[in-house]
């Protein structure tokens, strides 16, 4: 399982940004998918997830009313579509993929859950 992702770039604070992530490798459909971040010196954080089917997601408090998550399982790809963009969310952008995720439950916040994970893209908010 290979996953890419791509998008990040330098915006003003206010701004928006799309963060596509690609699966390759295995059945896209069978993944939870999450979205994480990590800011020079933090830990890595959650950001948002979102389940097999796309009708259950879950956000960071953080990001909540400004990211929307969403897949496309037909093109293999999650989104992080950011809106209002501030300071603070400037890091590098990870997506995971979850294979053990159970149906019917609300995706895993915690980066243990998460199986496969991505090369990161740079998100850079300018104030």
């Amino acid at each position: 399982v290979q996953l890419q992702a791509s998008g990040g770039g330098l915006v003003q604070a206010g701004g928006a940004l799309r963060l596509s992530c690609a699966l390759s490798g295995h059945a896209f459909s069978a993944y939870a998918m999450g979205w994480f971040r990590q800011a020079p010196g933090k830990e890595r954080e959650f950001v948002a997830a979102i389940n097999r089917g796309g009708s259950m997601v879950n956000y960071a408090d953080s990001v909540k009313g400004r990211f929307t998550i969403s897949r496309d399982n037909a093109k293999n790809t999650v989104y992080l579509q950011m809106n209002s963009l501030r300071p603070e969310d400037t890091a590098v952008y990870y997506c995971a993929a979850d294979f053990s995720s159970v149906p019917g439950r609300t995706p895993g916040r915690s980066p243990l859950t998460y199986d496969y994970w991505g090369q990161g893209t740079k998100v850079t908010v300018s104030s």
